[in-house]
């Protein structure tokens, strides 16, 4: 196997591959006999067609296979003979059969970027101080009230108000066509909850079973469903009814409702302001290790693959996809459009693609690496998340063949962790 190499630019190598005749005409051989052994032509037993006649009605096809086979076969020798740290899969372009025997293709391939690392110990960082407020506690207390309440059918003569859950029939219109995707009979609204726009339920209030009405409502263009987003739409309604949200009385009753180890009403506060507490410390670790790696990524810009943040963008796509056909959607119905999406998900991927080569610089630095223990206790958080077996875990992953993506979440994890300690971490008042 002969390899020349080009620098076609910094991070990207193309790969001139010539695979010398006996190794291309053994490929060849031994399709055509299997091909002999498979084909039925008229006019010649099956297995003793002879060659020539193989050749003039299935060249293109084997040619195309065996292409396939040779490269499959030799790419991977031929990076590690160059020594070739590759990131992603190669580009094969202007692969042939030459009149020589030889098979010829040109491979273009990114390789990981070189670069030092600049000062990731000791990183100054702010973090807020963690405080829960007498506000907060009563504001969950309220959210628990909401939980534990009853629904009650309203009177005919009862205006809807916040927190009434409001049965309507809607059909939404834009540019005065119907939208096939915004319609829905015996529709239960949570009036208050945003859950279909705080400006649709908004309207709603004051309205009472029975009532007809037609609202525009103009949703902004980061809102949730991509159906509605940036657009102005017509809603005709038909309330068919209303339900009453009754909340219990804040007590020792209602306390022990909650919790069974709570006794009174202090024991739900406190129990309150413990668990915010707890939840403040864990948002705020997230938002340390944010911190920590737009601080990196700001300090230490260079050159990266430009195939690899490709497919990063289209992983991001293809979840906005899995998203939509969740919900019996596509990119068009639901008014996306895939060049858009690159761009707008162009900046995030770069980030995630650099900050992923700092991380693993770290790693190469500093000698991380993960241990038995590390996945041990990380099917354990799996096992407790989804409340499954440590066995049905490892399972779950060995079946799926998701083990290395795990095993790179739980390294990242650990070097963050590693950065978070070696931070200056300066707590402010937030």
């Amino acid at each position: 196997m002969d390899v020349v190499v080009e620098n076609e630019n910094e991070l990207t190598r193309k790969l001139s591959i010539t695979l010398p005749e006996e190794q291309v005409s053994k490929e060849l051989d031994k399709a055509y006999a299997k091909l002999n052994k498979e084909v039925s032509l008229k006019g010649f037993r099956r297995g003793k067609v002879p060659l020539t006649v193989l050749k003039k009605n299935f060249r293109e096809k084997v040619e195309a296979e065996v292409g396939e086979q040779l490269v499959q076969a030799s790419y991977f020798d031929a990076i590690e003979q160059e020594k070739i740290d590759a990131v992603v899969h190669p580009m094969i372009r202007e692969h042939a059969f030459r009149e020589d025997g030889t098979f010829v293709y040109v491979a273009e391939v990114d390789v990981k970027p070189v670069f030092g690392l600049n000062r990731y110990k000791g990183l100054e960082i702010e973090k807020p101080a963690t405080t829960v407020t007498d506000a907060e506690v009563e504001a969950r207390i309220e959210a628990l009230r909401r939980e534990h309440s009853v629904l009650r059918s309203a009177d005919d003569d009862y205006l809807i108000a916040r927190d009434d859950i409001a049965i309507v029939d809607f059909q939404g219109f834009h540019d005065g066509k119907a939208m096939k995707e915004v319609h829905n009979e015996n529709y239960s609204v949570d009036v208050g909850s945003g859950s279909l726009g705080e400006e649709f339920e908004q309207k709603l209030i004051g309205l009472k079973r029975g009532d007809k009405t037609l609202y525009e409502v103009e949703f902004p263009a980061d809102y949730p469903n991509p159906v509605l987003a940036g657009k102005k739409v017509e809603f005709k309604v038909d309330v068919k009814g209303v339900r009453q949200r009754i909340r219990p009385e804040v007590d020792d009753e209602f306390a022990k409702d909650v919790n069974e180890e709570y006794q009174s009403v202090a024991d739900l506060k406190e129990g309150i302001s413990k668990q915010l507490h707890a939840q403040k410390e864990a948002t705020l670790e997230g938002d340390l290790d944010d911190r920590i790696m737009n601080k990196l990524i700001e300090e230490n810009n260079f050159a990266i693959p430009k195939r690899l943040v490709a497919f990063e963008i289209e992983e991001m796509i293809k979840q906005t996809e899995g998203k939509l056909e969740r919900s019996g959607l596509t990119l068009e119905s639901a008014g996306l459009n895939r060049d858009d999406l690159v761009k707008k998900n162009e900046e995030v991927a770069e980030k995630r693609v650099r900050g992923d080569f700092i991380l693993k610089k770290v790693a190469e630095l500093e000698s991380i690496k993960i241990e038995d223990e590390d996945l041990e206790r990380g099917y354990q958080r799996i096992a407790n998340q989804y409340n499954m077996s440590v066995a049905e875990v490892k399972q779950f992953f060995k079946r799926r063949e998701e083990v290395l993506p795990f095993v790179n979440e739980l390294l990242n994890e650990k070097i963050l962790r590693f950065l978070r300690e070696a931070a200056q971490i300066k707590e402010v008042t937030a």
